[in-house]
């Protein structure tokens, strides 16, 4: 009988205690290292809701992995925390001074959720118990759900904290309609009230904000700091004790590698977390009895690629065929390109895939895009009266990427490379 292909995988030793999510950033720990204050912080205007009253809307700050959202989410198992321990309590006959029960919590990421349809159909979704009542995923004008999302918060009296994650996201796609009508609902509300928790990424997003709006959301502030590296260790640290089987399965470095390296890049406590994760896993699938240095700078380059591909997977399709035109030039042996030669490159590979092409001006903007996505790194040269234009490079691993670019259904790929010379003539 033929062995399965699993079998020598399946009984093969693994380091992780059980339940390796203690290491990927969703994982909430019971304490949270070098976040004590903003816990207190945020706690103390929480509180009001305990009571019955309605706390300040908040706006958190604070670049990607600095520990918003670990916080808040903490903050809401805290409070569900004291929910059933006041149940216990009222079983045993004990009053509470506080409306614990009456708080409700409702998380939305806006990176997911990006409508003023869809925020508003998910909170409204949550306070209705039967399939048949529920907000439709589409075609109910606005009105009606908004009219719908009021009677169904104030059907009974409760605070409810709506958290809304990467905001600066639903802004920047949707506007800030949906944070009009959230931030004024409490004056059209008899029973209930609610409070906004904002957190985001871009300290300046609010700058697009309606000034009515803008008032009404940033009652407070609070802004988290980047880690260093002595506090990614701890971080790191912490999660290395519940996460494996034994302390010898890492070496000391390890950890310090992983914390320097992500501190390197603003302070990420993600970034380290899953550094430390896959590098790991990479000593794991090595069979290596113990993870080492190595391994975290393989993993280094393999989250490095993933991120790219995610990147590159999520352009919309004319900025591929940017790119794509820089890629094929640059395995072309043209390591510096104008914007001209990217622009004619561009032009034959619309062509190619039977689609109109975009104006020089718009291919100027998406390749500045590119640039800032770190796909490409573009910078302004001038050639004194002769005018000046953009030398762009190629920032990504070449091969790769041509492959994730090929990918997409509505790009027919290259399959002889030519050289794509431009029909103007260089400036260098």
């Amino acid at each position: 009988m033929q062995e399965n292909i699993f079998t020598s995988y399946m009984h093969s030793k693994t380091v992780f205690k059980g339940d390796k999510d203690i290491l990927r950033p969703s994982y909430i720990p019971e304490v949270l290292p070098h976040r004590e204050e903003y816990i207190n912080e945020l706690a103390s205007i929480l509180v009001t809701a305990l009571r019955g009253n309605r706390p300040s809307n908040v706006l958190i700050f604070g670049k990607t992995g600095t520990g918003k959202t670990a916080v808040v989410r903490y903050l809401e198992r805290e409070v569900g925390r004291l929910k059933r321990e006041n149940t216990k309590s009222e079983l045993n006959g004990e009053l509470s001074e506080f409306d614990v029960d009456r708080v409700e919590y409702v998380y939305i990421n806006c990176e997911v959720v990006d409508t003023h349809y869809g925020v508003m159909k998910n909170i409204g979704n949550k306070f209705m118990e039967s399939w048949s009542e529920q907000i439709p995923f589409t075609g109910w004008p606005m009105e009606k759900v908004y009219e719908s999302l009021k009677q169904r918060i104030d059907k009974k009296p409760k605070v409810v904290v709506i958290i809304l994650d990467e905001l600066d996201k639903l802004v920047a796609k949707s506007g800030d309609t949906v944070l009009y009508h959230l931030s004024k609902i409490n004056s059209e509300l008899k029973n209930s009230k609610v409070s906004l928790i904002g957190i985001s990424n871009n300290l300046r997003f609010t700058e697009f904000l309606d000034p009515r709006v803008r008032s009404r959301l940033g009652e407070e502030k609070v802004i988290f700091p980047p880690y260093n590296a002595e506090q990614l260790k701890d971080i790191l640290n912490e999660r290395v004790k519940k996460a494996f089987d034994a302390e010898q399965i890492m070496d000391e470095e390890v950890v310090a590698l992983c914390a320097a390296l992500a501190a390197q890049e603003h302070g990420d406590a993600r970034r380290a977390l899953d550094l430390l994760r896959v590098s790991t896993e990479i000593a794991e699938r090595e069979r290596c009895s113990k993870v080492d240095p190595n391994h975290v700078y393989k993993a280094k380059n393999k989250i490095e690629q993933d991120c790219v591909r995610e990147a590159v997977i999520t352009l919309p399709t004319h900025s591929k065929l940017v790119l794509y035109s820089i890629l094929l030039s640059h395995k072309n042996g043209h390591d510096k390109l104008t914007t001209g030669e990217v622009y004619a490159g561009y032009k034959e590979l619309c062509a190619h895939s039977g689609m109109d092409s975009l104006t020089q001006r718009r291919i100027t903007d998406i390749i500045s895009e590119l640039d800032m996505l770190g796909l490409v790194n573009a910078r302004v040269k001038s050639f004194g009266r002769r005018g000046r234009t953009k030398e762009i490079q190629l920032s990504v691993p070449e091969r790769d990427t041509i492959l994730t670019i090929e990918e997409d259904e509505s790009i027919t790929p290259v399959d002889k490379l030519k050289t794509m010379e431009s029909k103007q003539t260089r400036l260098i």
